[in-house]
């Protein structure tokens, strides 16, 4: 009994240090957040002028974050809404609704009236109910400067077959919130976790609630046991019985004044319902201890529902605090974790094979029919790290590394490497697979048992990097990746830390979402000359023009100067202090 007290007081005492932090985000959070009203409500309002639904095709969609991608529940296709933009100097919001045909591999724009205001970092969920439904709940709307956030605490639907949206207006739900999770499970929306952050202040949360698709009400749910710490960024999967399962996530707390400490969660929890399905269904946290092989710690990581009761974790990035820098380590692998064996395992690519290969085997299978010694195979082929620059419209060098993975491992084998040589000129050399390059905060869905995986981010140096390429791999196969649209250098815009005030006048119209504007650039025709001399400065020509223009030629000298092995984030830092020197001089 008394220790049992002693949790049950120290429980109850984190409960009001949580309610009074809560309390303390909201009181600061509310004048910035009322600031951000006004201009959502002024996006609103020329939302409203649109009147009638209109589907084009168009160009797959710009590079952005933190947008959702849902497979359409009885269409081929897939459904990305939202997101956000980073360009060096402003960040742009995004609420307008692209679908991708499957079969024909192409884009179409949707404008319909009266969407949900630009977020990002929200959360979306397909229903099959009525020819399908798109359930969209919370996100954040950030200042151009990414100074100020509006945390939304709304939930929208998307009817996917009169192409209307509808604001569902429902008391007793999540607070505001970006960066939690949901899923759709038996008749229910369930939402768990998130963070709340204003100009000085974050809150994360660890709080579940279930909307019921049948009756629009909302229930804030009080599992027994120990669940898990407050966190974002989690993985989130709901079982075929209808029970949730958390892992990993990301949290922060001060340690002292502007001083915060990051935790990235490894740990993996069971949600159950207790209650056979009713609607006062009694829920319980349990501690899940998976077998098998874990992924590495990460955050930005990617999930989905994969086939044979199954869900997927995609890609992240693992954050090594340096005195004064961040530099990341950036994934691309995928794991797979077995609900029914409460199991993780790594996706191993088997690689393509020939039918030279095919007929191999027939002569195998022969072969020990007749007796013969089985021969010894060779051991699988190790992964092959491949980098390629790519030069983006402004000059600078981005170095994307991509990996061949070594295909698995085939009893089928032959049983020297000469003769898989002779193979493949006869029957045709078949190229190894490239994966997607690491990145982290993915888009991915599944469907028909094919992961989609559209855009995330890298950083190369203090340079953000946001893809909008695709890809897609059969989860049955496992055999390769496909490139469905590769990476645009041209969509890759950068801009340095503005320097005078000049951009802060752009800042509404960079808020807006609109397309963004691209630079005139006469740096290519300047550059054409191809001199060995350093770049001259040109008439009129200011500090941080001067640093973008030139960027790849200092890039170049301070890399040639410090050796292949410096790390980019410094040959960076090197090469713009000997541009800004040089423009001094």
């Amino acid at each position: 009994m008394g220790k049992k007290g002693k949790r049950d007081k120290k429980g109850k005492g984190a409960e009001k240090t949580a309610a009074k932090m809560e309390k303390k985000v909201s009181r600061r959070a509310k004048k910035e957040e009322e600031d951000l009203e006004a201009l959502i409500a002024e996006f609103q309002s020329l939302d409203a002028k649109k009147t009638q639904v209109i589907e084009s095709s168009c160009p797959p969609p710009s590079p952005r974050l933190n947008c959702s991608l849902c497979a359409h529940p009885e269409r081929d296709e897939l459904i990305l809404f939202g997101g956000e933009y980073f360009n060096g100097q402003k960040t742009y919001l995004y609420n307008d609704l692209y679908i991708y045909n499957i079969r024909k591999n192409s884009w179409a724009k949707l404008e319909i009236p009266n969407p949900p205001p630009r977020r990002c970092a929200h959360q979306a969920a397909v229903v099959p109910t009525a020819g399908g439904q798109l359930w969209i709940f919370g996100g954040e709307f950030a200042s151009p400067n990414g100074e100020q956030f509006y945390h939304y605490k709304d939930l929208w639907v998307l009817h996917l077959a009169t192409k209307s949206w509808e604001q569902i207006k429902a008391p007793g739900g999540p607070s505001g919130r970006s960066g939690h999770r949901m899923v759709a499970c038996k008749r229910q929306l369930i939402i768990f976790g998130g963070f709340h952050e204003s100009a000085r202040d974050y809150i994360y949360y660890n709080d579940v609630y279930a909307f019921n698709l049948d009756s629009f009400t909302w229930s804030k749910l009080a599992p027994a046991g120990i669940g898990p710490a407050p966190r974002s960024g989690c993985q989130m999967t709901a079982s075929p019985e209808g029970n949730i399962i958390i892992y990993g996530g990301y949290s922060k707390q001060r340690i002292k004044k502007d001083v915060d400490k990051g935790t990235l969660h490894t740990d993996m929890f069971l949600l159950k319902a207790e209650g056979a399905g009713k609607e006062e269904d009694k829920w319980a946290w349990s501690r899940l201890n998976p077998s098998g092989v874990k992924p590495t710690p990460r955050s930005g990581f990617s999930v989905a529902a994969a086939p044979n009761n199954r869900s997927l974790l995609f890609g992240g990035v693992h954050d090594e605090e340096e005195e004064e820098s961040i530099e990341g380590d950036f994934f691309n692998d995928i794991y797979f974790y077995d609900m029914g064996k409460n199991r993780w395992f790594p996706a191993q690519l088997k690689g393509p094979k020939s039918e030279k290969r095919k007929r191999r085997r027939g002569r195998q299978a022969e072969a020990e029919a007749a007796g013969e010694e089985e021969l010894e195979q060779p051991p699988p082929q190790g992964p092959l790290e491949v980098v390629r620059e790519v030069v983006t419209e402004d000059g600078t060098v981005m170095t994307i590394k991509q990996v061949i993975p070594g295909a698995a491992e085939d009893k089928d084998r032959t049983d020297s490497e000469e003769e898989e040589e002779e193979e493949e000129e006869e029957g045709g050399a078949v190229g190894q697979p490239l994966e997607p390059c690491p990145r982290s905060n993915a888009m991915v869905a599944v469907k028909h048992g094919v992961l989609y995986v559209y855009g995330g981010m890298f950083e190369v140096g203090d340079r953000q990097v946001t893809l909008s390429d695709l890809h897609c791999i059969d989860l049955h196969r496992m055999d390769q990746w496909k490139v469905l649209l590769e990476m645009d250098p041209k969509t890759q815009e950068w801009l340095e830390e503005s320097e005078s005030d000049e951009e802060e006048d752009e800042d509404a119209e960079g808020a807006e979402g609109g397309e963004e504007e691209e630079e005139s650039s006469e740096e290519e025709s300047e550059e054409e000359g191809g001199q060995e001399q350093h770049p001259a400065v040109q008439p009129g020509e200011e500090q941080a023009q001067y640093v973008a223009r030139t960027e790849q030629y200092w890039l170049t000298l301070a890399r040639s100067h410090m050796g292949p092995q410096a790390k980019d984030k410094k040959v960076l830092k090197v090469a713009h202090a000997m541009a800004k020197t040089f423009y001094e001089d």
